[in-house]
Protein backbone atom coordinates (compact mmCIF):
# COMPACT_ATOMS: atom_id res chain seq x y z
CA UNK A 1 0.00 0.00 0.00
CA UNK A 2 1.43 3.34 -0.64
CA UNK A 3 1.45 5.91 2.64
CA UNK A 4 0.09 8.61 -0.18
CA UNK A 5 -1.83 7.47 -2.10
CA UNK A 6 -3.70 10.06 -4.78
CA UNK A 7 -6.28 11.51 -3.29
CA UNK A 8 -9.86 11.47 -5.16
CA UNK A 9 -13.44 13.53 -5.23
CA UNK A 10 -14.40 9.79 -4.39
CA UNK A 11 -12.64 7.46 -1.71
CA UNK A 12 -13.54 3.84 -0.99
CA UNK A 13 -12.14 2.00 2.24
CA UNK A 14 -9.55 -0.66 1.71
CA UNK A 15 -9.03 -3.74 4.02
CA UNK A 16 -5.10 -3.10 3.74
CA UNK A 17 -4.80 0.36 3.92
CA UNK A 18 -5.81 3.16 6.42
CA UNK A 19 -9.34 4.02 6.09
CA UNK A 20 -10.18 6.11 3.93
CA UNK A 21 -13.26 8.86 3.83
CA UNK A 22 -16.09 8.09 1.71
CA UNK A 23 -18.51 10.61 -0.28
CA UNK A 24 -21.32 9.12 2.12
CA UNK A 25 -19.25 10.73 4.94
CA UNK A 26 -19.04 13.87 3.30
CA UNK A 27 -22.81 14.02 2.40
CA UNK A 28 -23.52 13.51 6.08
CA UNK A 29 -20.94 15.83 7.56
CA UNK A 30 -22.36 17.98 9.91
CA UNK A 31 -22.02 21.67 9.33
CA UNK A 32 -20.94 24.90 11.52
CA UNK A 33 -21.69 28.58 11.08
CA UNK A 34 -18.13 28.78 9.38
CA UNK A 35 -17.85 25.57 8.24
CA UNK A 36 -15.23 24.75 10.06
CA UNK A 37 -13.24 21.38 11.12
CA UNK A 38 -10.70 20.87 13.91
CA UNK A 39 -8.26 18.58 12.50
CA UNK A 40 -6.55 16.62 15.90
CA UNK A 41 -3.93 13.64 15.92
CA UNK A 42 -4.42 11.32 18.99
CA UNK A 43 -1.58 9.04 20.41
CA UNK A 44 -3.41 6.76 23.21
CA UNK A 45 -0.57 4.85 24.72
CA UNK A 46 -0.22 2.33 26.93
CA UNK A 47 1.99 4.75 29.43
CA UNK A 48 0.74 8.12 28.24
CA UNK A 49 -1.92 9.58 26.07
CA UNK A 50 -0.87 12.68 23.45
CA UNK A 51 -3.16 14.90 21.17
CA UNK A 52 -2.11 17.58 19.07
CA UNK A 53 -4.40 20.59 17.00
CA UNK A 54 -1.95 22.56 14.77
CA UNK A 55 0.35 24.19 17.57
CA UNK A 56 -1.83 23.12 20.90
CA UNK A 57 -0.43 19.69 23.03
CA UNK A 58 -1.64 17.80 25.86
CA UNK A 59 -0.01 14.71 27.76
CA UNK A 60 -0.89 12.95 30.40
CA UNK A 61 -0.60 9.37 32.37
CA UNK A 62 -2.52 6.98 30.78
CA UNK A 63 -4.55 6.34 34.28
CA UNK A 64 -7.87 6.04 35.13
CA UNK A 65 -9.89 6.86 38.79
CA UNK A 66 -12.52 6.81 40.81
CA UNK A 67 -13.77 10.19 40.94
CA UNK A 68 -13.65 11.30 44.74
CA UNK A 69 -14.56 15.06 46.36
CA UNK A 70 -11.48 16.84 47.02
CA UNK A 71 -11.85 19.11 49.97
CA UNK A 72 -8.74 21.39 48.99
CA UNK A 73 -7.78 21.47 45.06
CA UNK A 74 -5.11 24.75 45.49
CA UNK A 75 -1.42 24.32 45.52
CA UNK A 76 -0.36 24.69 49.02
CA UNK A 77 2.09 27.60 47.20
CA UNK A 78 1.50 29.70 44.53
CA UNK A 79 5.87 28.93 43.27
CA UNK A 80 4.42 24.94 42.65
CA UNK A 81 4.39 23.32 39.44
CA UNK A 82 0.57 23.59 37.99
CA UNK A 83 -0.70 20.46 37.37
CA UNK A 84 -3.66 19.57 34.77
CA UNK A 85 -6.20 18.94 36.13
CA UNK A 86 -8.35 15.99 34.69
CA UNK A 87 -12.06 15.15 35.93
CA UNK A 88 -14.68 14.27 33.62
CA UNK A 89 -18.14 13.05 33.30
CA UNK A 90 -18.75 10.34 30.74
CA UNK A 91 -22.05 8.49 30.90
CA UNK A 92 -23.19 9.34 34.05
CA UNK A 93 -19.68 7.88 35.28
CA UNK A 94 -16.86 10.36 36.82
CA UNK A 95 -13.57 9.72 36.56
CA UNK A 96 -9.83 11.09 37.60
CA UNK A 97 -7.84 10.78 34.78
CA UNK A 98 -3.92 10.67 34.80
CA UNK A 99 -1.25 12.28 37.48
CA UNK A 100 -4.75 13.36 39.01
CA UNK A 101 -5.68 9.83 39.06
CA UNK A 102 -2.87 8.41 40.32
CA UNK A 103 -2.54 11.69 43.27
CA UNK A 104 -6.12 11.02 44.16
CA UNK A 105 -7.82 8.08 43.69
CA UNK A 106 -8.28 5.40 46.12
CA UNK A 107 -9.14 2.71 43.37
CA UNK A 108 -6.68 2.93 39.96
CA UNK A 109 -7.12 1.50 36.67
CA UNK A 110 -4.12 0.93 34.41
CA UNK A 111 -3.97 -1.75 32.10
CA UNK A 112 -1.00 -3.66 29.52
CA UNK A 113 -3.60 -5.79 27.79
CA UNK A 114 -4.45 -4.42 24.57
CA UNK A 115 -7.91 -6.11 24.25
CA UNK A 116 -8.80 -4.70 27.30
CA UNK A 117 -7.17 -1.19 26.68
CA UNK A 118 -9.49 -0.69 23.38
CA UNK A 119 -12.52 -1.51 25.07
CA UNK A 120 -12.64 0.01 29.04
CA UNK A 121 -9.83 2.80 28.56
CA UNK A 122 -9.20 4.62 24.85
CA UNK A 123 -12.68 6.09 24.47
CA UNK A 124 -12.15 7.98 27.79
CA UNK A 125 -8.73 8.86 27.74
CA UNK A 126 -9.49 9.38 24.03
CA UNK A 127 -12.28 12.20 25.38
CA UNK A 128 -10.50 13.59 28.07
CA UNK A 129 -7.87 14.72 25.73
CA UNK A 130 -10.69 16.08 23.45
CA UNK A 131 -12.32 17.58 25.82
CA UNK A 132 -9.19 20.24 26.26
CA UNK A 133 -8.37 20.62 22.67
CA UNK A 134 -11.36 20.52 20.72
CA UNK A 135 -13.82 23.53 20.29
CA UNK A 136 -17.38 23.74 20.91
CA UNK A 137 -19.57 23.15 18.28
CA UNK A 138 -16.87 22.70 15.55
CA UNK A 139 -16.84 18.97 13.96
CA UNK A 140 -13.49 16.98 14.70
CA UNK A 141 -11.36 14.99 11.66
CA UNK A 142 -9.43 12.49 13.78
CA UNK A 143 -6.05 10.90 12.84
CA UNK A 144 -5.11 8.13 15.65
CA UNK A 145 -3.17 4.81 15.57
CA UNK A 146 -2.61 1.09 16.68
CA UNK A 147 0.46 -1.35 16.75
CA UNK A 148 0.62 -2.95 13.65
CA UNK A 149 0.40 -6.49 15.66
CA UNK A 150 -3.00 -5.46 16.21
CA UNK A 151 -3.91 -3.58 13.49
CA UNK A 152 -6.28 -5.68 11.42
CA UNK A 153 -8.03 -6.96 14.84
CA UNK A 154 -9.02 -3.56 16.48
CA UNK A 155 -8.81 -0.60 14.11
CA UNK A 156 -12.58 -1.04 12.63
CA UNK A 157 -13.95 -1.47 16.08
CA UNK A 158 -11.49 1.58 17.17
CA UNK A 159 -12.90 3.86 15.16
CA UNK A 160 -16.38 3.10 15.88
CA UNK A 161 -15.97 3.34 18.88
CA UNK A 162 -14.96 6.93 18.29
CA UNK A 163 -17.02 8.18 15.96
CA UNK A 164 -20.01 10.39 16.04
CA UNK A 165 -21.47 12.53 19.14
CA UNK A 166 -20.20 12.48 22.83
CA UNK A 167 -21.36 14.08 25.37
CA UNK A 168 -19.24 15.00 28.35
CA UNK A 169 -18.71 17.11 31.48
CA UNK A 170 -15.71 18.62 32.11
CA UNK A 171 -15.51 19.51 36.29
CA UNK A 172 -12.67 22.90 36.98
CA UNK A 173 -10.33 22.57 40.12
CA UNK A 174 -12.99 24.96 41.63
CA UNK A 175 -16.09 22.66 41.08
CA UNK A 176 -17.66 24.42 38.21
CA UNK A 177 -19.16 22.25 35.31
CA UNK A 178 -18.99 22.71 31.83
CA UNK A 179 -21.05 20.07 29.13
CA UNK A 180 -19.52 19.81 26.46
CA UNK A 181 -20.61 17.76 22.74
CA UNK A 182 -17.85 16.43 20.79
CA UNK A 183 -18.44 16.08 17.20
CA UNK A 184 -16.25 13.51 15.74
CA UNK A 185 -16.81 13.83 11.79
CA UNK A 186 -13.80 11.33 10.64
CA UNK A 187 -11.78 8.81 12.22
CA UNK A 188 -8.81 7.44 10.14
CA UNK A 189 -6.62 4.56 12.42
CA UNK A 190 -3.31 3.97 10.62
CA UNK A 191 -0.30 1.62 12.26
CA UNK A 192 1.13 3.63 14.39
CA UNK A 193 4.65 3.75 13.52
CA UNK A 194 3.34 5.56 10.22
CA UNK A 195 2.79 8.86 12.47
CA UNK A 196 6.67 9.27 12.78
CA UNK A 197 7.30 8.64 9.06
CA UNK A 198 4.40 11.64 8.43
CA UNK A 199 6.39 13.50 10.99
CA UNK A 200 9.46 13.31 9.29
CA UNK A 201 8.14 13.71 5.77
CA UNK A 202 5.38 16.47 5.98
CA UNK A 203 5.30 19.95 6.84
CA UNK A 204 3.33 21.86 9.62
CA UNK A 205 0.38 21.81 6.83
CA UNK A 206 0.63 18.34 5.45
CA UNK A 207 2.42 19.34 2.50
CA UNK A 208 5.25 16.91 1.49
CA UNK A 209 8.41 18.77 2.28
CA UNK A 210 11.07 16.21 0.68
CA UNK A 211 11.16 14.68 -2.49
CA UNK A 212 14.14 12.44 -1.37
CA UNK A 213 11.60 10.30 0.36
CA UNK A 214 9.60 9.12 -2.47
CA UNK A 215 13.15 7.24 -3.54
CA UNK A 216 14.06 5.92 0.12
CA UNK A 217 13.13 2.87 2.33
CA UNK A 218 13.21 3.88 5.80
CA UNK A 219 12.69 1.94 8.72
CA UNK A 220 10.82 2.94 11.91
CA UNK A 221 11.90 1.74 15.52
CA UNK A 222 8.77 3.10 17.71
CA UNK A 223 9.38 2.01 21.40
CA UNK A 224 6.55 2.57 23.26
CA UNK A 225 5.36 1.22 26.81
CA UNK A 226 4.32 -2.13 26.42
CA UNK A 227 5.27 -2.98 22.86
CA UNK A 228 7.92 -2.02 20.18
CA UNK A 229 7.08 -1.65 16.57
CA UNK A 230 8.98 -2.08 13.12
CA UNK A 231 7.75 -0.90 9.83
CA UNK A 232 9.44 -0.33 6.68
CA UNK A 233 8.50 2.34 4.17
CA UNK A 234 9.71 1.58 1.06
CA UNK A 235 9.62 4.36 -2.00
CA UNK A 236 6.33 5.59 0.31
CA UNK A 237 5.19 1.97 0.21
CA UNK A 238 4.62 -0.19 3.19
CA UNK A 239 6.30 -3.54 3.58
CA UNK A 240 4.59 -6.22 5.51
CA UNK A 241 8.23 -7.96 5.41
CA UNK A 242 9.53 -5.83 7.51
CA UNK A 243 6.54 -4.82 10.14
CA UNK A 244 6.32 -6.37 13.02
CA UNK A 245 4.99 -5.87 16.46
CA UNK A 246 7.08 -7.37 20.10
CA UNK A 247 6.72 -6.73 23.53
CA UNK A 248 9.74 -4.87 23.74
CA UNK A 249 8.58 -2.03 25.31
CA UNK A 250 9.94 0.14 27.98
CA UNK A 251 7.85 -1.70 30.25
CA UNK A 252 9.49 -4.84 30.63
CA UNK A 253 12.44 -3.05 31.88
CA UNK A 254 10.44 -0.83 34.43
CA UNK A 255 9.38 -4.53 35.20
CA UNK A 256 12.67 -5.72 36.27
CA UNK A 257 13.56 -2.43 38.43
CA UNK A 258 9.51 -3.02 39.82
CA UNK A 259 10.68 -6.59 40.79
CA UNK A 260 14.47 -5.43 42.08
CA UNK A 261 12.52 -2.71 44.08
CA UNK A 262 10.39 -5.67 45.73
CA UNK A 263 12.77 -7.71 46.79
CA UNK A 264 14.59 -5.04 48.87
CA UNK A 265 11.84 -2.74 49.95
CA UNK A 266 8.36 -5.08 50.40
CA UNK A 267 6.67 -2.75 48.37
CA UNK A 268 4.76 -3.78 44.55
CA UNK A 269 5.49 -0.39 43.13
CA UNK A 270 3.22 0.42 40.26
CA UNK A 271 4.97 0.65 36.90
CA UNK A 272 3.41 4.16 36.03
CA UNK A 273 5.42 5.30 38.91
CA UNK A 274 8.56 4.87 37.71
CA UNK A 275 8.64 7.45 35.53
CA UNK A 276 10.27 10.14 37.60
CA UNK A 277 12.62 7.91 39.55
CA UNK A 278 14.05 5.88 36.65
CA UNK A 279 14.53 9.69 35.25
CA UNK A 280 15.97 11.02 38.62
CA UNK A 281 17.95 7.99 39.22
CA UNK A 282 16.75 7.19 42.80
CA UNK A 283 13.16 6.38 44.56
CA UNK A 284 12.62 7.32 47.87
CA UNK A 285 10.28 4.45 50.09
CA UNK A 286 8.82 4.53 53.38
CA UNK A 287 12.00 7.09 54.33
CA UNK A 288 14.74 5.27 52.48
CA UNK A 289 16.23 5.82 49.62
CA UNK A 290 17.02 3.51 46.76
CA UNK A 291 19.47 4.09 44.04
CA UNK A 292 18.28 2.95 40.37
CA UNK A 293 20.83 4.39 38.42
CA UNK A 294 23.14 0.96 38.13
CA UNK A 295 20.20 -1.27 37.23
CA UNK A 296 18.55 0.99 34.76
CA UNK A 297 21.81 1.55 32.71
CA UNK A 298 21.88 -2.72 33.35
CA UNK A 299 18.21 -2.95 32.21
CA UNK A 300 18.32 -0.48 29.45
CA UNK A 301 21.38 -1.87 27.75
CA UNK A 302 19.78 -5.21 28.03
CA UNK A 303 16.50 -4.21 26.55
CA UNK A 304 18.11 -1.82 23.54
CA UNK A 305 20.22 -4.96 22.93
CA UNK A 306 17.37 -7.05 22.68
CA UNK A 307 15.99 -4.70 20.13
CA UNK A 308 18.68 -4.40 17.86
CA UNK A 309 18.75 -8.44 17.63
CA UNK A 310 15.18 -7.56 16.74
CA UNK A 311 16.11 -5.78 13.99
CA UNK A 312 19.13 -7.39 12.34
CA UNK A 313 16.64 -10.37 12.22
CA UNK A 314 13.74 -8.70 11.01
CA UNK A 315 15.38 -6.40 8.98
CA UNK A 316 17.93 -8.90 7.19
CA UNK A 317 17.02 -8.50 3.69
CA UNK A 318 16.84 -4.87 4.27
CA UNK A 319 20.30 -4.26 4.04
CA UNK A 320 19.34 -1.12 1.02
CA UNK A 321 17.92 0.59 4.42
CA UNK A 322 18.78 4.42 3.49
CA UNK A 323 18.13 5.74 7.03
CA UNK A 324 16.16 4.73 10.48
CA UNK A 325 14.10 6.80 13.22
CA UNK A 326 13.66 5.79 16.39
CA UNK A 327 10.83 7.22 17.95
CA UNK A 328 8.03 6.50 20.87
CA UNK A 329 8.19 7.20 24.78
CA UNK A 330 11.06 4.39 25.29
CA UNK A 331 13.15 5.83 22.03
CA UNK A 332 13.52 8.78 24.06
CA UNK A 333 15.26 6.80 26.99
CA UNK A 334 16.85 3.84 25.15
CA UNK A 335 18.33 5.92 21.65
CA UNK A 336 21.31 6.66 23.97
CA UNK A 337 21.70 2.88 24.52
CA UNK A 338 20.22 1.62 21.26
CA UNK A 339 21.59 3.77 18.45
CA UNK A 340 25.58 2.53 19.21
CA UNK A 341 24.30 -1.03 18.24
CA UNK A 342 22.49 0.21 14.91
CA UNK A 343 24.51 -0.05 11.61
CA UNK A 344 23.46 3.09 9.09
CA UNK A 345 22.06 6.85 9.59
CA UNK A 346 19.56 7.49 12.35
CA UNK A 347 17.58 10.54 11.40
CA UNK A 348 16.76 13.29 14.07
CA UNK A 349 13.69 14.31 14.92
CA UNK A 350 12.05 17.36 13.12
CA UNK A 351 12.01 21.18 13.73
CA UNK A 352 14.30 21.08 16.55
CA UNK A 353 11.47 18.57 18.46
CA UNK A 354 13.76 16.15 20.34
CA UNK A 355 10.49 14.54 22.74
CA UNK A 356 10.24 11.24 20.43
CA UNK A 357 6.80 10.78 22.75
CA UNK A 358 5.08 13.52 20.11
CA UNK A 359 6.59 12.04 16.64
CA UNK A 360 3.70 9.79 16.19
CA UNK A 361 0.74 12.55 17.15
CA UNK A 362 2.25 15.06 15.17
CA UNK A 363 2.24 13.29 12.27
CA UNK A 364 -1.14 12.34 12.64
CA UNK A 365 -2.34 15.67 13.04
CA UNK A 366 0.35 16.19 9.90
CA UNK A 367 -1.10 13.48 7.58
CA UNK A 368 -4.95 14.74 8.50
CA UNK A 369 -4.10 17.74 7.22
CA UNK A 370 -2.64 16.28 4.19
CA UNK A 371 -6.15 13.91 3.95
CA UNK A 372 -8.62 17.19 4.83
CA UNK A 373 -7.03 20.59 4.48
CA UNK A 374 -7.11 22.35 7.96
CA UNK A 375 -10.06 24.29 7.96
CA UNK A 376 -13.53 23.33 6.39
CA UNK A 377 -15.37 20.66 6.41
CA UNK A 378 -15.75 19.99 2.31
CA UNK A 379 -12.01 19.26 2.48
Amino acid sequence: MALFPKKKDSETQQEDAPEQPSEKDAEQAPKTGEDRVDVIGIDIGFGFTKAVKEHETIIFKSILGEAAEIQYTEALLEEAERDEYLHLEIDGSAHFVGELAERQSNVRFFTLDQGQFVSRFARPLALTALGRLASSHVPVNLVTGLPIGHYRQHKEDFAKMLSGKHTITIVGRDGSREEKTININKVLVVPQPFGSLFDAMLTDEGKLKDKHFLQQKIGVIDIGFRTCDYTVSDKMRYSERGSRTTESGIARGFNIIASKLREKSGINVELYRLYQSVEKGAIKIRGQEFDLKSITEQVFKQLATTIANEIDRLWADDWDMDAMIITGGGGKVLEPYLKPQLTGEVLAATDGESDQRFRNVRGYGKYGRYKWGSGTISE
